[in-house]
């Protein structure tokens, strides 16, 4: 029985000695602020498809995401430059989608005379003659 006590004594002594050297794990900040990257990507994206008009939406998307990593990175500095970059793609992406639907709706309010014609070749007549006033 004292060898049964001491084996017993020897185990509980090791487990307490384990549990009382081990630490907890330090506390860390993240690494990554995931709206930051979010934003920059939905702003290239963006920036990449303004021409054809769903780029305004990405940056719309893209700049909410930029203002929340940006307060993010205010108060743990991480992703700040991401969070700039994204932010200013994506009001480039919003600026160009607008001066294209501008252009397009300036284009055809020019050419609506044009819109019926015969063939390709008038209609590039036409479109001519209403660009130049010829």
């Amino acid at each position: 029985m004292n060898s049964t006590m001491n084996s017993s004594m020897n185990t509980q002594e090791r487990t307490q000695a384990l549990t009382e050297g081990a630490q907890a794990p330090p506390h860390r900040t993240p690494s990554t602020n995931g709206p930051a990257g979010a934003a920059l990507v939905l702003g290239v994206i963006g920036l990449g498809t303004s021409v054809f008009l769903i780029g305004g939406l990405f940056g719309c998307v893209g700049l909410v995401l930029g203002v929340v990593a940006l307060t993010r990175a205010g108060r743990t500095a991480v992703g700040r430059g991401s969070a700039l970059t994204g932010l200013v793609t994506s009001a480039l992406a919003i600026a160009v989608s607008v001066l294209v639907a501008v252009f397009f709706v300036w284009y055809a309010d020019k050419t609506q005379e044009c819109y019926e014609p015969d063939g390709l070749r008038q209609y590039a007549q036409c479109v001519h003659q209403q660009l130049t006033g010829k």
